[in-house]
Order: structure tokens, then sequence, then C-alpha cells
């Protein structure tokens, strides 16, 4: 029970930052409009920016980033409901985490020693890519960023293929 647990929640990680690295966050940097207006900005809030600009359209770019998360709740709950559920609050956990960007923030040493073992994203890490939105991807794990570079590029070439021959 307590391995089936551990799995789930594993691969609520894994597969949830694939599919938000590779479907979403890469795309949306190329052909996306919200994503970098907005979180990349330094509020970083959806809602806020639906508010301010009274454009509610922007909910839908904010919706996406977390659905290749919830897409995995059907799979992986008949695994583990626990599981999928504690996958589910890391991922969340991770997030408001790598997103502390306050002047001096250093992550514990130890903790940046077992993040570098596990090819967890640091807020360190997460930094570079809000800076340049070219480097750095992969919000949970780092050994999506090379792969979700080379993915970027080639969005990017065939944005500039399909421009030209429209």
């Amino acid at each position: 029970m307590i391995l089936q647990a551990g799995l789930a929640a594993f691969l609520m990680l894994l597969i949830g930052d694939f599919l938000a690295t590779f479907v979403y966050h890469v795309p949306e940097h190329v052909f996306g409009r919200y994503h970098a207006v907005v979180h990349h900005s330094p509020r970083r809030s959806f809602v806020r920016y639906v508010i301010r600009k009274g454009q509610p359209q922007a909910l839908v770019s904010g919706f996406l980033a977390a659905f290749p998360y919830l897409m995995l709740v059907p799979l992986l709950w008949p695994l583990s409901a626990g599981g999928t559920l504690l996958g589910l609050g890391l991922a969340e956990l991770h997030v408001i985490w790598r997103h502390q960007f306050a002047p001096g923030y250093r992550t514990p040493t130890a903790v940046k020693r077992l993040c570098q073992l596990c090819f967890i994203t640091t807020p360190e890490r997460h930094l570079i890519h809000h800076q340049n939105g070219n480097l750095a991807f992969g919000d949970v794990f780092t050994f999506y960023g090379q792969p979700a570079a080379q993915w970027l590029q080639f969005l990017r070439r065939l944005k500039r293929q399909l421009s030209q021959t429209a």
C-alpha cells in the first residue's frame, strides 16, 4: 500500500512534469500569449492579471498549466488515491517553493545537494528560467531542461515555417 502510494506520487510528478513541460510550457513560450506576459512578470498571478486587465481568457493559460497533472488523476487513482493526492500536493508545494524569488533567498546547502542528486529544480534554477525564458526548462525535474530547449528550438523553426507559408 505504501509502495503503491509512493509510486503514484512519483508518477504524478514525473509524467505530470513531462506533459506540463513538453505539451504546455514550451509550446506556450512559442505560440502562447499569456504565459510569458503573466507568469514571467514580477506578479505571476493569472487571477490578478484578469482583474487588472479585464481579460478573463488569460485564466485558460493558468488552467492549462495545471491540466497535465489533473488529467493524470483518473489514471493514477486506481493505483493509489492517497498517492495521487500526495503527488498533486507535492507538485503544488513545489510550485510555491520554486517561486521563492525574494532577494537574498538561498536554498539551504543540504537541501540543494539533495535536489541535485534527485534532479529536482530549486528556486535558484527556476529563477534562471524566469530571467531568460530560453533556459532552464523542467519545472520539477531538471533532466527535462535540455530536451525542452531542443523542443523549443524545433517549435520556433516550425512557427517560422508556418508563418512563411501563410
